[in-house]
């Protein structure tokens, strides 16, 4: 596993958050196979273990840590926790994330709320206990948020706006962090993916009409695939994205392009 090269990450360790399912295990797995020894976190720890043992299995390290991101412990816990695994830190992915669906004149505030915390607050919490780690080690580091294609487009359906403005926060932290760290040798970028069957996005195709309809807003015609954003997660993680900092990269198949 991770062979070095411009895409190796071989002798790096990382925490990815969410990492119990959907987009948080395929990114996990990216990393993994690239050479990253990872800590993966969220709140289902039999997934987490299970997670775990198949990176082991397929020859990487990987711990699993349960991790409630309203906790506000969470943070400092997850990162000491790379350090006593593995020595170091140099990257994070923040991927956990919740979501509420409904018209926005009938809004839950206190489930808005919610969204915005668990999207946007505990992800800068996290992104912050790990800068402190990274610059006091002197190494630098990456962060990889996770944006949406709902953080640059409006949404169809019912409605989402807690979630939409949780994602367009998110671009535009990553900018400001990506700006605040750069002279610390700290890369902060972000994935847009557009739609990919994942059990959070269960309710955005509940009949055929509807995924075809997202399937006609997408150029190249399909869902994502696990290899589309993987691909993507090593990239913005790697050497090969030395020179990339306060971005967001969009794997939609090109829904953003119109």
């Amino acid at each position: 596993m991770g062979e070095r090269g411009p895409f190796s990450l071989a002798g790096q360790a990382a925490i990815v958050t969410g990492a119990s399912s959907g987009l948080g295990q395929v990114i996990a797995r990216g990393l993994a196979e690239a050479g990253c020894a990872l800590v993966v976190a969220a709140r289902r720890e039999p997934a987490l273990r299970a997670l775990a043992a198949e990176i082991a299995g397929g020859g990487g390290r990987a711990i699993a840590e349960r991790a409630d991101l309203r906790d506000p412990g969470h943070a400092a816990a997850l990162v000491a926790a790379a350090q006593a695994a593995f020595g170091r830190l140099d990257g994070i992915v923040l991927n956990a994330g919740v979501s509420a669906q409904g018209p926005a004149e009938e809004e839950d505030l206190a489930a808005f709320r919610d969204v915005l915390e668990v999207n946007v607050t505990a992800q800068l919490a996290l992104a912050g206990a790990a800068a402190r780690a990274m610059i006091a080690a002197g190494r630098g580091g990456w962060m990889i948020a996770m944006s949406s294609i709902l953080g640059r487009r409006a949404g169809t359906g019912a409605g989402v706006a807690a979630y939409a403005a949780s994602k367009g926060a998110v671009e535009q932290l990553v900018r400001e962090l990506g700006r605040q760290w750069a002279g610390h040798g700290i890369r902060v970028n972000a994935l847009a993916p557009g739609y990919f069957p994942t059990a959070m996005n269960a309710p955005m195709v509940a009949t055929h009409e509807r995924l075809q309809a997202i399937l006609a807003r997408t150029p190249m015609g399909r869902p994502g695939a696990p290899a589309d954003l993987a691909g993507a997660a090593v990239f913005l993680a790697s050497p090969a994205a030395g020179f990339i900092t306060g971005q967001t990269l969009a794997v939609d198949g090109g829904m953003s392009c119109w």
